[in-house]
């Protein structure tokens, strides 16, 4: 990691805790809790899940589930599932389930392994996403599923290096989720790995079906972002639905509430009503 990269991550980070910060004191819509004993973390991980409205009543409904990462209550889960709850109500977008998953240490999670000695200094221990990734798919999904209604539709989301566990995830794990949304996504990681590989990997991978959406802020490090962009459309498959949209009117700090109320509802719109 260049020392710009190191600085900009050392600033996002800041503004990152002081958004969190302020999430303390945001409503949140109705939801519930309930834990994880994970054997693949060794440690207990609190689940926070908004349900749509009219899911206590709706019975015989179904409904696809929208993971994130840094879903706890001071994290960001109160401005995502406002959202969501907001544009369901308005009929602006299809009911869904929100699953927000609480941090306990957000920087050995969403990080792959590096050979960076920068990137290390971000936290005392980095590099644990597939044990988090584990926990994902092998411990919370199957308890999500036997706990709620839902369909096989999963989607994620998330922004910086939460934005870089989904990339990663995307390329290793695509069949995990159906639609992949990556808010300024930490792509200078281990030396812009994901992006070096990228080109084999999605070539690896002819039958991709999924929907991945990539976006960026003005004051991102953006070429690792731009350069993924430029891979997938020389390599991207055919089946695979992919857009990269650059925000240079938002901030690192800003572009996950600034972006997700109208990326949420362009990617899950309302079903069309029969006639």
């Amino acid at each position: 990691m260049s020392k710009l990269a190191f600085l900009f991550l050392s600033a996002a980070l800041a503004m990152s805790q002081a958004g969190r910060a302020m999430a303390a004191d945001e409503p949140v819509p109705p939801h519930e809790s309930f834990t994880v004993e994970s054997a693949a973390l060794k440690e207990t991980r609190r689940i926070n899940v908004y349900t749509p409205p009219g899911y206590g009543t709706a019975e015989a409904t179904r409904y696809p589930v929208l993971y994130m990462p840094d879903g706890g209550l001071q994290e960001d889960l109160p401005h995502v599932a406002t959202s969501v709850d907001t544009a369901i109500r308005a009929g602006e977008m299809r009911p869904l389930i929100l699953v927000g998953i609480e941090n306990t240490e957000r920087r050995r999670d969403m990080t792959g392994p590096t050979e960076v000695e920068e990137d290390r200094k971000i936290a005392p221990r980095v590099g644990g996403s597939a044990a988090f990734r584990r926990f994902i798919s092998d411990e919370l999904i199957p308890e999500v599923r036997r706990r709620y209604r839902v369909t096989d539709e999963t989607a994620i989301i998330g922004e910086s290096l939460a934005g870089l566990f989904i990339v990663e995830t995307f390329f290793l794990q695509p069949e995990l989720f159906d639609t992949w949304i990556a808010l300024s996504p930490s792509l200078w990681w281990n030396n812009e790995e994901l992006v070096r590989k990228a080109g084999e990997r999605l070539k690896a991978r002819p039958h991709l079906h999924q929907t991945l959406y990539l976006a960026s802020a003005d004051d991102d490090i953006i070429p690792p972002i731009a350069s993924l962009a430029e891979v997938l459309r020389t390599s991207a498959p055919a089946g695979l639905r992919w857009q990269y949209k650059p925000r240079p009117d938002l901030h690192h700090a800003t572009i996950y509430r600034g972006a997700s109320p109208q990326v949420l509802r362009e990617l899950f719109p309302p079903e069309a009503k029969e006639r």
